[in-house]
């Protein structure tokens, strides 16, 4: 046999093995596509395979057809949305983020988020929904415009994390214009109601020998002129405080000391109303990390309206309690109580009750509001609770040894503080409280004093 024969044998036996290895191999795919998709024979697995083939089709057409409807939804948005992806490279930006970033179109993609936005605060943002799921935060670019922005981010469930951008500019400048305006108000407003106040004192005492008509009108006018007042001093005041123009004076402050202080500061005026005011206090509560004389507002505003609107007869209790890591401290009054409908909405500026149900008694519907954000300012909660008939509890919180209040001003209104104050009548106669019967004068206060507590020297 020539070397010819030989070599072709040779290679006809590697041919069939190589035949033999691949037919084994197809069997052995086969069977494993059989078992994969559960069909019956090769036929149906090459029809099962190639459905599979056609639904992967079909499945990346619809997900490019989500992709491109959701652009499309995004560049109608107002709002900015940016997406990042794991190392904060920009991954995605709709023209409106381009716009407050005052970008060019397209020219954030591909960059970090340092170098799009070009501020360290979006980036932290970022890098904290990351880290924690979310969070949030307003910047003011470092642009021409120089526009204000809110952040929200939030992290993918997939990768990644979105954020989304709010221009507030403008109703910042809204509030800006407002604070002013109710700031020079309040202050042009006082000049001329102290003259009248002054004026109404002096003809009070002058009228002695009068007709009693004339006494009891010009007794109308200190009323009405200490309800002015009032209205003026809690307008500067709650304009300060969400403004964030004011700070904190932050101490340690025992509130059992405060509520037994504030308790004995409104006994005449409670008593000249027929009522007494109960003290539920323990012998000590942990010190909390906050504004006394704020804290000390808050209670009696509190406490004012329990006077103001309960019935002659009556008891007040004032309460606090230890609750482990928090304070609290409770006013509970008698009286018909709070409507359920409004208990949500008591705590909203210039909101108040139903006006037939507190006819001569209503406040400015600010005290409440105030009440708000100090506590809200201290890191705690304020509540209340009623059933028609049974009276009032108005109840807040502060937490022990330390306070979310940042000493410093703050567009929030959680900077509340420690203003000093200007007046000696109680701020918190809010209708929003009524929880019993009319006073005598319908102004929350003796006939004389116009709504004022007897006594006060910290207005509120």
């Amino acid at each position: 046999m020539d070397a010819v024969a030989v070599a072709f044998i040779i290679l006809l036996a590697i041919l069939l093995g190589w035949a033999l290895s691949v037919a084994i191999s197809r069997g052995r795919t086969i069977e494993r596509l059989q078992e994969t998709t559960g069909a019956s024979g090769a036929d149906d697995v090459e029809r099962r395979v190639r459905m599979a083939l056609e639904e992967a089709e079909d499945a990346r057409w619809n997900a490019e057809q989500t992709s491109d409807d959701t652009g499309y939804l995004t560049e109608l948005l107002a709002a900015g949305v940016v997406r990042l992806r794991d190392d904060l490279i920009v991954e995605f930006a709709n023209g409106a983020a381009h716009v407050m970033l005052e970008r060019k179109p397209g020219s954030m993609i591909g960059r970090s988020a340092l170098e799009a936005f070009v501020d360290a605060r979006i980036e932290a943002i970022a890098r904290t929904a990351m880290e924690l799921g979310s969070a949030s935060g307003e910047v003011t670019v470092r642009s021409y415009r120089g526009a204000t922005l809110t952040v929200r981010a939030r992290r993918s469930p997939v990768s990644g994390v979105w954020l989304v951008l709010e221009d507030v500019s403008e109703l910042r400048r809204l509030q800006r214009i407002r604070a002013e305006f109710i700031d020079n108000l309040s202050h042009e407003l006082r000049t001329p109601l102290t003259t009248i106040s002054l004026l109404a004192e002096t003809a009070s005492r002058d009228a002695e020998s009068a007709s009693p008509r004339l006494r009891d009108r010009i007794s109308k006018i200190e009323v009405e002129t200490g309800h002015l007042t009032q209205m003026v001093n809690e307008l500067l005041d709650l304009s300060r405080i969400e403004s964030g123009t004011a700070r904190l004076m932050l101490d340690d402050v025992d509130l059992v000391r405060v509520a037994r202080t504030t308790a004995e500061r409104l006994r005449l005026f409670a008593e000249r109303q027929g009522l007494r005011i109960a003290l539920d206090l323990p012998d000590r509560v942990p010190p909390v990390r906050g504004d006394e004389d704020r804290l000390g507002q808050v209670l009696v505003n509190l406490l004012h309206n329990a006077v103001k609107f309960s019935p002659n007869g009556g008891e007040i209790v004032v309460g606090v309690r230890d609750d482990g890591g928090e304070v609290t401290v409770w006013v509970r009054d008698p009286g018909i109580g709070v409507p359920r409908a409004d208990l949500a909405r008591i705590f909203e500026r210039f909101y108040k009750v139903d006006r037939a149900r507190v006819r001569g008694r209503g406040g400015t519907g600010l005290g409440l509001s105030i009440c708000r954000h100090v506590v809200e300012s201290h890191g705690g909660r304020i509540w209340a609770e009623s059933e028609e008939g049974s009276g009032s509890t108005f109840t807040f919180t502060v937490p022990v040894g330390s306070s979310r209040a940042a000493p410093g001003p703050s567009p929030s209104a959680g900077s509340a503080n420690g203003i000093p104050t200007e007046s000696s009548a109680p701020a918190g106669s809010d209708g929003a409280a009524a929880s019993g019967a009319p006073t005598e004068d319908g102004a929350g206060g003796s006939g004389r004093t116009g709504g004022q507590v007897p006594g006060a020297d910290v207005g509120l």
